[in-house]
C-alpha cells in the first residue's frame, strides 16, 4: 500500500506545541507601519526584526513611484521577461544597477531566491563543483542542489578549509566559489581577500551574494565586493531588494556575456512572471535616493554602533557581527522562544532564529536595526533587553557564561533536510 503522504502533516505538532506553551512567534499579522515602528493587535512595537536597513520601504518618493507605475503599467505583467514581460523601467533599473555596481550588465529576478538558483543552477554542469560556505544563505543551498555540479562545503569563513577542499577537486572540474557577503544570522562579512585569493590560486570564479550588503557596506553602499577593493576580481555578484532597497527581488551583475547567457538559460526567469512595474519603479526609485542621500548609510551606522556599543555593554554576546544584523545568543531554544515572546509583550518585534538555522543549543534573537530608528527607539529597546535579561535568568544559560561560544552557525547537512521536524527561522530573499 502506498505511502500515506498527508501522514506527515496531520502528526506535525511544532507549531501546536508553542502556540499552546504562549510563545509562537512567526507568522505575526502587521496592522499598520510606519518608520521604525509597527502594530500588532493594536499595540504599537519597536521593529528591530526588519532588513529595512536604509528605512526606503515607506519613503514617500518611494510610495508615489510604484503608485504612478502601477497606474502606467497595470498590477503586473502577466508573463515572464523572455515573452511579453519586459518594460521599459525594467531595463533602465538593470542599466542604473549596472552602473552603481560598475558592472557591464545585470539581469534582474522576481526574488534574490531566484537570482541565486537560476544563476547557480545555469552556470555549472556535471562534473563541476561548487564550493560554498557553510554558513550560506538558504537560497544558495538550494541553487546549489538544483545544479548538476558536485557541492562541496568548506568551514565558515576558512580560507585555509577552502584550500584543503580544493586539492582534492578533479584537475579538470570547473570550480565555483560562493560566499555571502554579510552571513544573514551572525552578521558576520565575509573574509573576502583571503577567500578569493585562494579562489585565484585554484582558478575559481568567485560569486558574492551581497543580499545584506549592498545598501550597507562599501563606498556609496555598494557592498563588500567594493569595500575590499576586489570589484575587477569578483566575477558574479548577487543581490536584493528586499533589504536596503525596501522591495522585493533579485539580481545577477557580471559580464555582458554572463547576463546574456542567463536571460536565455535561467529557467527561474524564464519561467515566471517578471517582478510588477510598482515594485521595479519602487526599487529604482530607492537605488536613486541611496545614490544622492549618502547620509542614510551614515544614521545606519550610527544606530549599529549604539547597538553593538549598547548590547555588549550590559552583558550580551552578540558574536563577530560587523553588520546591522545584532545576533543576541541565547542558547536553548526555549529561553530564545520565551524571550522573544516577551519581547513582543513589552513593545519589541524581534524574532528567534533556532536549530536549524543555527547549531543546536545556540538559539539567537536576532535583531537588526535601520537608519530611521530613533534614539529613543534604541533606548526602549535596550531597557527592555536589560529588563528581560533580569527576568528570566538568561544570563544562567551555559551558552552565556562560556567565554568561548561559538557565533550562531547554520548546520550546511540540516539546511538540506525538508523532513526536519523543526520550524526554520530563516530569512527570506525577495
Amino acid at each position: 500500500m502506498p505511502r500515506d503522504l498527508f501522514q506527515k502533516c496531520r502528526e506535525f505538532r511544532d507549531s501546536a506545541d508553542a502556540r499552546a506553551q504562549g510563545f509562537y512567534p512567526y507568522f505575526r499579522t502587521i496592522e499598520a507601519t510606519k518608520g521604525g515602528r509597527v502594530i500588532c493587535d493594536g499595540k504599537e512595537k519597536i521593529m528591530v526584526g526588519s532588513n529595512n536597513y536604509l528605512g526606503l520601504a515607506h519613503d514617500p518618493r518611494v510610495i508615489e513611484a510604484a503608485c504612478d507605475a502601477a497606474r502606467k503599467y497595470g498590477s503586473g505583467c502577466t508573463g515572464s521577461r523572455l515573452l511579453n514581460g519586459s518594460l521599459r523601467i525594467h531595463r533602465q533599473l538593470e542599466e542604473e544597477l549596472a552602473d552603481f555596481l560598475q558592472r557591464e550588465d545585470v539581469l534582474l529576478f522576481s526574488t534574490g531566491f531566484f537570482a541565486n538558483q537560476g544563476a547557480l543552477s545555469s552556470l555549472t554542469e556535471e562534473g563541476d563543483v561548487i564550493l560554498c560556505d557553510r554558513e550560506n544563505h538558504a537560497s544558495i543551498i538550494d541553487g546549489c542542489t538544483f545544479s548538476p555540479a558536485k557541492l562541496i562545503p568548506f568551514r565558515h569563513n576558512s580560507a585555509e578549509s577552502l584550500r584543503n577542499r580544493l586539492k582534492r577537486v578533479e584537475p579538470s572540474a570547473g570550480r565555483l566559489v560562493v560566499v555571502d557577503g554579510v552571513f544573514s544570522m551572525s552578521g558576520e562579512m565575509v573574509n573576502l581577500p583571503e577567500i578569493l585569493a585562494v579562489a585565484k590560486e585554484f582558478s575559481c570564479v568567485t560569486y558574492v551574494d551581497e543580499a545584506h550588503s549592498l545598501g550597507v557596506i562599501g563606498p556609496q553602499g555598494r557592498g563588500v565586493v567594493h569595500h575590499f577593493d576586489l570589484n575587477e576580481k569578483v566575477e558574479i555578484i548577487m543581490g536584493t531588494f528586499s533589504k536596503s532597497l525596501g522591495s522585493m527581488g533579485g539580481f545577477i551583475a557580471g559580464s555582458a556575456e554572463l547576463i546574456e547567457y542567463l536571460r536565455h538559460r535561467a529557467r527561474c526567469l524564464i519561467f515566471t512572471a517578471s517582478l510588477a512595474p510598482a515594485v521595479t519603479a519602487g526599487v529604482l526609485k530607492a537605488l536613486q535616493i541611496l545614490r544622492a542621500e549618502p547620509e542614510r548609510i551614515e544614521a545606519l551606522w550610527r544606530n549599529t554602533r549604539k547597538m553593538h556599543n549598547g548590547f555588549t555593554s550590559l552583558g550580551f554576546k552578540i558574536g563577530n557581527t560587523q553588520s546591522p544584523i545584532v545576533p543576541i545568543l541565547i542558547g536553548s531554544e526555549k529561553n530564545a522562544f520565551r524571550f522573544a515572546q516577551r519581547l513582543f509583550e513589552e513593545g519589541v518585534f524581534a524574532t528567534p532564529a533556532i536549530y536549524p538555522a543555527v547549531r543546536y543549543g545556540e538559539a539567537i534573537v536576532r535583531t537588526s536595526y535601520m537608519a530611521t530608528h530613533t534614539d529613543e527607539d534604541l533606548d526602549f529597546v535596550l531597557d527592555v533587553f536589560a529588563k528581560l535579561a533580569k527576568e528570566l535568568g538568561t544570563f544562567d544559560d551555559p551558552a552565556y557564561t562560556n567565554p568561548g561560544h561559538r557565533r550562531p552557525t547554520f548546520d550546511f547537512r540540516l539546511q538540506q533536510n525538508h523532513q526536519s521536524q523543526n520550524i526554520n527561522a530563516l530569512h527570506t530573499h525577495q
